[in-house]
């Protein structure tokens, strides 16, 4: 039982590689398929289509049903999202298709598997709290960073890189889905879901997550979407190694950085969140001379900053909604989250929209700003709720926990 969670997490790793693998090959579906940039950005619009439904639906469905079998069930799409991404290098038409379900299978699997994680770990009697949340980031993060430079090694230099790029996502998801065969159920389908209290009208929700929540994935889409482009001039013949390069390193550094969130909680939960936004300002800030001097080495270390303030944000919010969420309605809560967090995603196609009006310079500066004021926004609302106590703490480690698991101690 203590290593179950290994399972349930590794499932999030292929969830997350299957969202990003994707995202390093943009150019290379240029080169390689003569694909207009019109289209490749049309296709993260269809994953977006298919991501939504997949968080929103996902949630409620495993808090109905169990988490089992939601996450199993989202990463066996994700696997025919990848096929049918694969056949798209014949027929084009295929990787809107592919693009669509990769969007239901990721949406499903995170709503899901945060809460099946986090479950599964205090199974094991984990003591902290927020253990399950970092892991669950950690997993994913590992996914989401590893898959981009993969796939871009593959495109750069391997026969038929359209095909062969999404072979180890298939590899990965064989090996998650025989490995998590044997992880218990955390919620079986016959216990009753609660009536109200989603957490939804907690105002530490509305005032400690909403605002971070769309930090979380706007840092790591600019350090690996937007830069590497404004930089690469440089580096002609390497731009697809160099995107993969920043798609490790921004994520990657996320990794890193959340076992550093788990201690700055110890005194004050906020200050992964404060530390987190505070990260992101700076990467966005030191962006700035990287676009003006076109320097890609300055703009990677942006991208270290940017990805570290991802981690502790991921690691913050899916703390902070497991604290506020009860059992019965934690993957619905989480849904809400992931769904806001893929809000920040949109930055690629906003930060586009706004060189009509101004220069890629000032939209990054401009983004710095906003991410101090929402870190003195957090700050302001978190001094109240610092000492406030998590809501149905008991319920959540006591007897009702223990009976789905089906271990007769009570904590």
């Amino acid at each position: 039982m203590r290593s179950a969670w290994v399972r349930a997490a590794l499932l999030l790793t292929a969830a997350g590689w299957g969202a990003n693998q994707f995202s390093s090959l943009l150019g290379a579906y240029g080169t390689h398929l003569g694909l207009a940039s019109t289209t490749v950005t049309s296709l993260f619009a269809v994953y977006v289509v298919g991501l939504l439904p997949g968080l929103l639906l996902g949630g409620p469905i495993a808090d109905r049903f169990g988490r089992k079998p939601v996450v199993l069930g989202a990463v066996a799409v994700g696997v025919v999202g990848t096929a049918a991404l694969m056949a798209g290098a014949v027929a084009t038409p295929w990787l809107a298709v592919g693009r669509l379900l990769t969007g239901v299978g990721t949406g499903a699997a995170l709503a899901a598997g945060s809460a099946w994680v986090k479950e599964l770990s205090y199974a094991g009697d984990v003591v902290d709290e927020g253990t399950g949340a970092r892991r669950a980031g950690l997993f994913l993060s590992a996914g989401f960073s590893v898959s981009g430079l993969v796939a871009a090694l593959i495109a750069q230099w391997a026969p038929h890189p359209m095909v062969i790029a999404y072979v180890p996502h298939l590899v990965l998801c064989a090996g998650a889905l025989t490995a998590a065969v044997a992880a218990p159920e955390t919620r079986p389908h016959s216990l009753p879901v609660a009536a109200s209290g989603s957490g939804l009208r907690d105002p530490r929700f509305w005032w400690l997550v909403v605002p971070v929540a769309p930090w979380v994935f706007l840092a790591p889409s600019v350090g690996f979407g937007v830069l590497p482009g404004l930089v690469d001039g440089r580096l002609t013949g390497s731009e697809t190694v160099y995107a993969g390069v920043a798609t490790l390193l921004t994520p990657g550094s996320g990794v890193l950085t959340q076992p550093l969130a788990r201690r700055l909680a110890v005194g004050n939960r906020i200050v992964p969140a404060l530390a987190g936004l505070w990260a992101v300002a700076a990467g966005l800030a030191l962006a700035v001379p990287a676009i003006v001097l076109e320097q890609p080495w300055t703009a990677l270390c942006a991208d270290v900053l940017l990805g570290g303030g991802y981690g502790m944000l991921v690691t913050y919010c899916l703390t902070e909604v497991g604290r506020i969420a009860p059992p019965s309605r934690l993957a619905r809560l989480t849904a809400v989250f992931w769904a806001l967090a893929y809000l920040g995603f949109c930055a690629p196609y906003v930060f586009d929209l706004l060189t009509g009006v101004a220069t890629p310079p000032v939209i990054f500066s401009a983004s710095a700003v906003l991410a101090l004021l929402t870190c003195l926004l957090v700050a302001a609302r978190g001094r109240s709720a610092r000492d406030e106590p998590d809501r149905d703490r008991q319920e959540r480690r006591g007897a009702d926990h223990v009976e789905r698991l089906g271990d007769p101690r009570v904590p």
